[in-house]
């Protein structure tokens, strides 16, 4: 008798639909699994006969057990794939007749003791269960949450092998997780503008940033707020759409970071170290899983001090920068993560700088060019903004005036998004902001007037611009513009805008 289970597993965020096929056969009693089971698969063996021992059943121990995973070619990975071996080798042993076998998918690790653990990508399968057009799955009861936000779906979350194998006999004795929809997203940074003393610069800066969704680079002293800018942007940025929502909480349900709770509805902020490897930044290892770029995704990715941040690190930023994606090619697999992030740097103004509120950038030529030469120019080149940021005098800190809170800046940030949205309603491509603009877009919607072209000119000229340091240039004047409500670039949004890329960066490095 072969008895199928019907399972998946994760290949990246995708999905792959998996059989398992249990068959009982004479020969040396034991369990074989074919069909590429990695380490993981392979120990399942001893885990399920513990397993369905301490539920109470007996496991056929004077046979031969042949387990198939199917599709053979591809690799079967994790300990997923535990609960529909158990119920596979069950179903043959006691003769189990369920309608659940065959509309119903069954995932999740077991431990020694029979009970079910929570397994990683259990949203994903979810959505992929939907759209093949399965009825629903059978899961552990700690992976409730990320299943019950999918539509449609009848999901039994169960504690143990015990409670499978009581639904099977009697599905009328249980009852299916209420479906959960989305809570709607919402805009969380640590700490608030209001509580930034001074640098308005820097603050209008990041708000055009957050409004078009651009990159950003900070140089500044010890001292002068960088890292708490950065960290209180995401409250500036407009809340979550229930697509960036379900974008982003596939990611960390891929990773198994959605453990009990729920979707992430707040946008991310990622700040690694920067000892972090090439492969924790961009993602990978043996079978590729998410880095630090895709769990940033629709979110900040904040680099503290970037200089120190391995080049060949940084330079793996340079394609997910301009598509919104990483691929990660190895031996055994390539697989695409999303990773369209807004990347926010900061860095002094030289290697061991101090400053003054005076004189903040006092260190000499050789030394600025030294620690600049860290950053490559085709990196710089992606970053929107650069901005010299000062220490705040003290009149200010002490300052008893209020300042703008994040709210009232979150509120003309998705006013100018909305208009983005709007402007690219149409669009075959999805765009939602001026960042994500490539250069048939920029040249369709950076309509600008004879000031702005004359400026812009001189621009080009005065800062040795390259062509993509020019289109980013533009994407920043329709943002400011946006904010202006203007639908004309015009040379006082020029003006504003090169005040964000006006560094002499470039003139200490070349």
């Amino acid at each position: 008798m072969i008895g199928t289970i019907r399972s998946a597993v994760l290949a990246g965020l995708e999905v792959v639909a998996t059989d398992v096929e249990v068959g009982f056969s004479r020969g040396i009693p034991g369990t074989i699994i074919v069909g590429l089971p990695d380490n993981a698969v392979k120990e399942s063996r001893e885990r399920i006969r513990l397993a369905i021992r301490h539920a109470g059943l007996e496991f056929p121990g004077a046979t031969k057990i042949v387990v198939n995973l199917s599709p053979a070619d591809v690799r079967k990975e994790g300990a997923a794939l535990d609960l529909p071996i158990a119920v596979g080798i069950l179903r043959n042993s006691y003769g189990l007749k369920s309608p659940l076998f065959s509309s119903h998918l069954f995932y999740g690790e077991l431990n020694l003791n029979g009970e079910l653990n929570p397994v990683k990508g259990v949203l994903n399968l979810a959505l992929f269960a939907r759209r093949a057009g399965y009825k629903g799955l059978i899961i552990p009861w700690g992976n409730r949450h990320e299943a019950a936000f999918v539509r449609d779906l009848e999901v039994y979350a169960l504690r143990s092998l015990a409670e499978v194998v009581g639904l099977l006999k009697n599905p009328d004795a249980f009852t299916p997780c209420p479906f959960q929809p989305p809570e709607e997203g919402t805009a969380a940074g640590e700490g608030d503008f209001s509580e930034i003393k001074g640098q308005h610069l820097a603050k209008r800066a990041l708000e055009i940033a957050a409004s078009g969704f651009h990159n950003v680079l900070l140089v500044g002293p010890p001292g002068s707020g960088k890292s708490m800018l950065a960290k209180a942007l995401p409250g500036i940025m407009p809340a979550m759409s229930e697509a960036e929502i379900l974008e982003t909480s596939l990611v960390y349900s891929a990773a198994g970071l959605l453990d009990g709770i729920g979707l992430v509805n707040t946008r991310p902020f990622r700040s690694p170290h920067h000892t972090i490897s090439d492969v924790g930044l961009s993602g990978g290892g043996k079978t590729p899983s998410p880095g630090e770029i895709s769990l940033a995704h629709n979110g900040v990715l904040f680099l503290d001090e970037i200089p120190y941040f391995r080049k060949s690190a940084l330079e793996v930023l340079r394609q997910p920068l301009e598509d919104g994606r990483i691929t990660i090619s190895r031996s055994l697999a390539a697989l695409t993560f999303p990773a369209r992030f807004m990347l926010v740097a900061a860095m002094n103004p030289y290697e061991d700088s101090q400053g003054s509120e005076a004189t903040p950038f006092t260190g000499s030529d050789i030394q600025r060019r030294k620690y600049y030469g860290k950053l490559s120019r085709p990196l710089l080149d992606r970053i929107d903004i650069q901005l010299e940021v000062g220490k705040v005098p003290l009149e200010e800190i002490t300052s008893r005036f209020s300042q703008e809170s994040s709210q009232t800046i979150r509120a003309r940030v998705s006013a100018a998004r909305a208009v983005q949205l709007d402007r690219f309603s149409a669009l075959k491509r999805p765009l939602f902001a001026n960042g994500q603009m490539r250069n048939p877009e920029i040249r369709r919607f950076c309509k600008t007037d004879a000031g702005a072209e004359k400026l812009l000119g001189i621009a080009v000229e005065k800062f040795s611009l390259s062509a993509r340091g020019y289109f980013r240039l533009l994407k920043i004047c329709r943002t400011i513009a946006d904010l202006a409500a203007s639908k004309v670039i015009g040379a006082e949004h020029v003006s504003e805008a090169l005040h964000y890329r006006s560094l002499e960066l470039f003139r200490y490095r070349y």
